[in-house]
């Protein structure tokens, strides 16, 4: 079974996390299950960024991005050419190491 290494995080994954990985889960869940509370203000429904990663390694085992996740894409903060939305980034049969962004744009939960 592959392996999502993500790296440290100073708020949701201090330490870092090797978590093992069912083929075809989506890098977003495996997080959620694990205890890594990734933000995902849109409940999976690829409608914002909060998810947004950067796979640093094994990027190329994902599916390519839709046109939605595109556009979604173009709106996140600190996008990267490995960066991918984790609840659209399905697990394949490489291991990946995953960063999440230090900042998000959560339009969600901002104050007015």
């Amino acid at each position: 079974m592959p392996q999502i290494i993500f790296l440290p995080h100073p708020e949701l994954c201090p330490d870092g996390a090797a978590l093992e990985a069912p083929v075809g889960e989506t890098v977003l869940d495996v997080a959620l299950i694990n205890g890594i509370s990734i933000p995902h203000a849109c409940e999976k429904w690829c409608a914002c960024t909060t998810c947004h990663l950067v796979i640093r390694e094994g990027f190329d085992s994902l599916d390519e991005s839709d046109e939605l996740e595109d556009d979604m894409l173009d709106k996140a903060w600190g996008l990267e050419m490995e960066s991918c939305l984790g609840c659209q980034a399905k697990v394949a049969d490489t291991d990946l190491v995953v960063e999440i962004p230090k900042y998000t744009l959560n339009l969600a939960s901002e104050e007015h």
